[in-house]
């Protein structure tokens, strides 16, 4: 995977978001709307938190003496703290809009509403597509979040849009005394949008965090280890995987009769290639430890 250009999209993609959270507070001021401060609230923490997930990309490849098994456990810990502060607010408003619903809503300036919704729209749209193009190849977790909230945010947008352009037909008329309760009505149905996603991040890095061992991978190592105690003699084995952000921890101990021969070391390191190639996915990413022990209690 290429870093440099996972942190130019990253980069670009923070220039977007504070434009965008720029934008939702300087016009949730002119039009009075808690909707559209709350959305540019959001995307000014959401780029807070794109800021920290680019630092964690740049310590990523770095080697260090205190951290000698890599920097991989910090992603998904930045994942969980990025996930879990915008569900925090996203609640937190949601409990706003509800109260501001209750007590007779609020009045707003429906076009700097429309204009902010339309212009919003449009950056959305560009960064989604814009995203979802450069992870083709990138294949970064970071990325996918991203192009994720990028597509949610401009679908909520959107929704935003129809619906301040639906509110703003009633004004004289018959139902303009509904127009104050347009703005919290559509915050409660913005955050219960907003709040899915963060959650199910959270779910996930709470996995990766807790070495819950990924179905598929698992599945995968088993085969490899299997084949190998096939083809070579040996009576049994043991796996254990772990899935940590970006990275993919594996172990492999192949068990055979204590007084069992198998070759010279480099008959080894032909096993272990032909583990590794059948596990695939090689790269900086995977750490496989191989070992071989005539003693099972020392694969336990």
């Amino acid at each position: 995977m290429s870093t440099l250009s996972e942190q130019t999209v990253l980069k670009r993609s923070i220039a977007a978001t504070i434009v965008v959270g720029a934008t939702g507070v300087l016009f949730g001021l002119l039009s009075g709307s808690v909707s559209i401060m709350f959305d540019g609230v959001f995307s000014a923490v959401d780029a807070a938190m794109t800021v920290l997930a680019l630092g964690v990309t740049r310590l990523i490849p770095r080697q260090s003496n205190r951290f000698q098994m890599g920097f991989w456990h910090i992603e998904p810990m930045v994942l969980l703290f990025n996930a879990g502060l915008l569900a925090s607010l996203s609640f937190y408003a949601l409990i706003n809009a509800v109260d501001s619903l209750l007590t007779g809503g609020r009045e707003l300036a429906f076009d700097w509403a429309i204009a902010y919704a339309a212009v919003v729209v449009i950056i959305c749209a560009v960064m989604f597509v814009y995203g979802r193009r450069a992870n083709r190849t990138i294949g970064s977790e970071f990325l996918a979040l991203d192009v994720r909230a990028w597509a949610m945010s401009g679908t909520i947008t959107a929704a935003l849009l129809v619906a301040f352009l639906t509110a703003a037909t009633l004004k004289g008329t018959a139902y303009e005394h509904y127009t104050p309760y347009a703005d919290p009505a559509i915050l409660i149905v913005l955050t219960l949008c907003l709040i899915p996603l963060p959650i199910r991040t959270v779910y996930h890095a709470l996995k990766e965090i807790l070495l819950v061992a990924p179905a598929e991978l698992d599945e995968r190592v088993r085969q490899a280890a299997a084949n190998a105690v096939a083809r070579h003699g040996f009576s049994d084995f043991r796996t254990y995987v772990a899935k940590v952000g970006r990275s993919r921890t594996i172990e492999i101990y192949l068990i055979g009769a204590p007084d069992q021969t198998v070759g010279t070391l480099a008959d080894f390191d032909v096993i272990r290639a032909e583990i590794g190639d059948e596990i695939g996915d090689p790269g900086p990413d995977r750490w496989l430890t191989i070992a071989f022990t005539g003693d099972a209690r020392w694969a336990e």
